[in-house]
């Protein structure tokens, strides 16, 4: 096993074993089967990786990392209502799967329990960890109403679009590196330097995936190559060839969103590609990688970064 890979499995354990009541089972038969559904647990694996960096034991950040990822998975079951996902994961989500009512009531029920997880501290690092995930908490409902407004916004500048992502996807990974600290009592620059690792890594991945989405390979990507922009999806890169396309290219632009989801791909992806929105986009990522790396060097600890190292390796540089 890989220096994460024990980890991993060791937190899939912890979540998986975890028992919830049986009645009402339409209360808890969704919550265990949307846990069960599996993931890539990388914002409980930073917990952990990130507690090892200042001594920390992986029993210890277990219930920490759990509860990032019940927390996590709340979100994304009363996001699939919102979005009228079908599936998550290749299986039914659970508004398909029971309905909206009880996926809603059942993800309220999971992000009580994530708090529960926290009550394992003693008192005084059980308000520290519950005062950032409630800030967190409030920020992701804010990023996720900012990426709902953006349906119906015409425009959406650059900076609109990062603030979206950086309340929506990337203070949860800040939030899940920051909780090690927390843990072992580390000092606040620690700990700051620790959330600013995530926050950067998590726009920089965020950015990847609307790269992948559009330009990577169905076979490693997992899903439908450019569904973004089928769906007119105000992705980076949208909102980068909004603001650098002339007049004649925006034209062609309005041409294609009328043509067939074949031509549609096939030629906004050239539109992209002519008018160097890939490589700015690439080059954006890069920008937020480095800052996440220049944070992660900053951290003052006698502890290996190899494990934090070997995992973002893992994470951002999957094939195109």
């Amino acid at each position: 096993m890989t220096q994460y890979e024990n980890r991993l499995a060791a937190i899939e354990h912890y979540l998986t074993q975890k028992k919830y009541p049986l009645e009402p089972a339409q209360l808890y038969d969704p919550i265990q089967y949307f846990m069960a559904l599996g993931g890539k647990r990388i914002r409980p694996l930073f917990t952990v990786l990130s507690a090892e960096l200042f001594g920390g034991t992986l029993d210890n950040s277990l219930p920490a990392a759990a509860a990032l990822e019940m927390f996590h998975n709340f979100t994304l079951i009363h996001d699939d209502i919102m979005d009228g996902a079908p599936k998550r994961r290749n299986l039914p989500t659970v508004h398909e799967k029971w309905n909206s009512n009880i996926a809603i009531l059942s993800g309220d029920a999971l992000m009580i329990y994530a708090f529960q997880e926290l009550g394992q501290y003693e008192a005084s690092t059980f308000k520290s960890l519950s005062i950032l995930l409630q800030k967190t908490a409030i920020e992701v409902c804010m990023g996720q109403q900012m990426d709902m407004d953006f349906e119906r916004m015409e425009v959406v500048s650059e900076a609109q679009y990062l603030e979206m992502i950086r309340l929506k996807t990337s203070v949860l990974l800040g939030c899940a590196c920051a909780f090690g600290g927390i843990l072992e009592k580390t000092t606040s620059t620690n700990i700051d330097h620790l959330y600013r690792f995530g926050e950067h890594l998590g726009i920089a991945f965020q950015i990847q995936d609307d790269i992948l989405d559009a330009f990577g390979s169905e076979s490693k990507v997992g899903k439908q190559i450019g569904g973004d922009i089928l769906s007119d999806k105000k992705t980076l890169l949208y909102t980068t060839f909004q603001q650098r396309a002339s007049s004649a290219e925006k034209a062609k632009h309005q041409y294609l969103s009328k043509a067939s989801p074949e031509e549609k791909i096939k030629g906004i992806k050239q539109l992209y590609l002519d008018g160097q929105v890939l490589e700015y986009c690439k080059a954006m990522q890069e920008k937020h990688w480095q800052k996440s790396q220049d944070h992660l060097n900053e951290i003052e600890t006698d502890v290996s970064k190899d494990g934090v190292k070997e995992l973002l390796n893992f994470i951002i540089h999957r094939n195109y």
